[in-house]
């Protein structure tokens, strides 16, 4: 009996130390399965998406954050493997209860279970759609591609970026001699500039030669001209006489302000007045040796409004590659600007304006009003610039926008409307840049309407079409 009894808790003892094993060996039995059906998987997939096959070590479950780098095959199956896995685990789990364990042919049962389940799953389309939108989201970039490369050609590649950093150097050191090549013509070009100046005043007036000039519809004027002078000679020379002759140019800086988008904008109703003293403005380039900048000079006649004759503003340029980001160097830019003080007359500062506030005493109830200065728009805060930040300091949005706009116009300045002040006058110089705007714009709506008619043509499959010739190459 005691033998029973011993040896009845020893068969227990057993069957209980067995049914951990058992379990295990289903679960065994269960990812094996699973891994196998994995590798079909695989395989499928690589060979319709032309993608290597990953070798059999690379077939497991990704590391947290890892799946974004796996390949499309590998991405997609190793998630299918650990659900495959999990789910055969768990089948292991089930196959005995209350201490029962299983035999092998239950476990091979349910390993035969899955892999008709995984055939099932892969066979659906919504499944198989779900996957589809998610390798689509899988974003695919040239870093991507790059560290995908062997070590020894991303050693190369680092060779390449190291000589481009030479070569943005020597990018530089080319802008910095166009720099001097600028302020060399500039000596050249300021004898005629300061004519111009004489011209726009009245100081001088142009010689019949210096005042010919043959405009494109002299012909029809002249034709038109010969048939009505019989008529009103005799009134032409009465308005002649009778017509007045102002001095010089009137208004001629102010014009241009006005036909100028992007400095009409600026300018303001009370700053109108002010601008019609304006009579030149210069561009002066730094000195040899000094850092590399520019200056423009504003010249104003004597006037009610203040006692500067010129005002200034200083744009500072940089011309070498940045140390942080080499790659980004394209030439010469601004990077930052100083104004100058305005010594307005008694109540003329137009960058101020004047308001009441009411306030109320708290204890005693009474009112009184105070008078205070707050800034106003004015094309003359031009010349109280935002400062480019620096030590560290970082500015917020609008005043990035306000300072890359204040960089844009002084460029503006220097390299269309000083050089070209009289084609801004006439309009001529904004007339050429909207005919170049629109014929781009123009030529662009034509070659997509072009690909339409071949779009169409092409569904329809006509033989007889003559195949269109090619467009002329359009000289700019």
């Amino acid at each position: 009996m005691g033998g029973g009894v011993v040896g009845g808790h020893g068969g227990a003892a057993s069957g209980a130390s067995e049914a951990p094993a058992a379990a295990s060996a289903a679960a065994a039995a269960g990812v094996r399965s699973g891994r196998a059906a994995l590798g079909r998987v695989t395989s499928t997939w690589c060979q319709e998406w032309d993608l290597k096959e990953p070798a059999p070590e690379e077939r497991r479950p990704p590391e947290p954050n890892e799946g974004e780098e796996l390949g499309k095959g590998v991405y997609l199956a190793s998630h299918l493997y650990k659900t495959l896995g999990d789910q055969n685990t768990q089948m292991a789990d089930n196959s005995f209860s209350d201490g029962v364990p299983s035999d092998a042919l239950e476990a091979a049962k349910n390993a035969s279970h899955t892999e008709k389940l995984t055939d099932q799953v892969m066979q659906n389309p919504q499944v198989l759609a779900a996957l589809q939108e998610r390798l689509d989201s899988v974003s695919h970039t040239p870093s991507s591609y790059i560290e995908t490369l062997p070590k020894a050609v991303r050693r190369r590649i680092n060779a390449l970026k190291q000589l481009q950093v030479r070569c943005a150097h020597i990018e530089a050191k080319f802008y910095e001699e166009v720099h001097d090549l600028e302020r060399k013509y500039a000596a050249l070009y300021q004898p005629l500039f300061d004519k111009r100046r004489e011209f726009i005043t009245g100081d001088v007036e142009p010689t019949d030669a210096e005042s010919e000039w043959h405009s494109d519809n002299e012909e029809e004027d002249k034709l038109a001209g010969d048939m009505k002078n019989k008529v009103v000679i005799a009134e032409k020379e009465a308005a002649t006489a009778e017509e007045p002759n102002p001095k010089g140019i009137p208004e001629f800086w102010f014009t241009i302000f006005r036909n100028v988008d992007m400095l009409s904008e600026l300018v303001q109703e009370y700053d109108e007045p002010i601008l019609k003293h304006l009579q030149d403005i210069k561009v002066k380039f730094s000195d040899p040796g000094q850092p590399m900048s520019f200056v423009l000079e504003f010249h104003f006649e004597p006037n009610d409004y203040f006692t500067n004759s010129v005002l200034t503003k200083t744009y500072k340029m940089k011309s070498e590659p940045d140390k942080a980001d080499p790659f980004s160097f394209e030439g010469p830019e601004i990077v930052d600007c100083d104004g100058c003080v305005i010594d307005w007359k008694k109540g003329k500062n137009v960058t101020v304006k004047t308001i009441k506030k009411k306030q109320k005493h708290k204890g005693r109830g009474t009112v009184r009003t105070i008078t205070k200065q707050v800034p106003n728009d004015s094309f003359f805060n031009f010349f109280s610039p935002l400062k480019a930040s620096g030590d560290g300091e970082s500015l917020d949005e609008d005043s990035e926008f306000t300072l890359a706009s204040d960089f844009e116009i002084g460029h503006f300045f220097r390299e269309r409307v000083v050089p070209r002040a009289v084609l801004y006058f006439t309009g001529e110089a904004i007339e050429d840049n909207d005919s170049f705007e629109e014929g781009e714009e123009g030529e662009e709506e034509e070659l997509e309407g072009d690909e339409e008619g071949e779009d169409e043509d092409d569904a329809d499959i006509n033989p007889k079409k003559e195949p269109s010739q090619p467009s002329e190459c359009k000289q700019q």
